[in-house]
């Protein structure tokens, strides 16, 4: 995905994708550099191009993922299907 930032170090953890009728909504991706772990989003707006909110720092990895989980469940509440990539 080349809208977030190279990894500098960092370990992906894992990236999601949602899309609600075929169409890209928004892209998260979690980076654990260690002493932090960084959210990285991207969302696709309705008239065309993105907006890159964020990055969002948590000191670990289980923060990072219990935010990206309450994402993913607000997104799949408002009708998109997401994907792990």
């Amino acid at each position: 995905m080349n809208f977030l930032r190279q990894q500098h170090g960092g370990r992906e953890l894992f990236q999601r994708h949602a899309k609600r009728e075929g169409r890209s909504v928004a892209r998260m991706r979690a980076v654990d550099y260690g002493n932090s772990c960084v959210v990285e989003t991207e969302v696709y707006l309705p008239q065309g191009g993105t907006v890159q909110p964020g990055p969002y720092t948590f000191p670990d990895a289980h923060q990072a993922t219990a935010f990206v989980t309450e994402a993913v469940e607000s997104l799949m509440y408002l009708g998109c299907d997401v994907y792990a990539e």
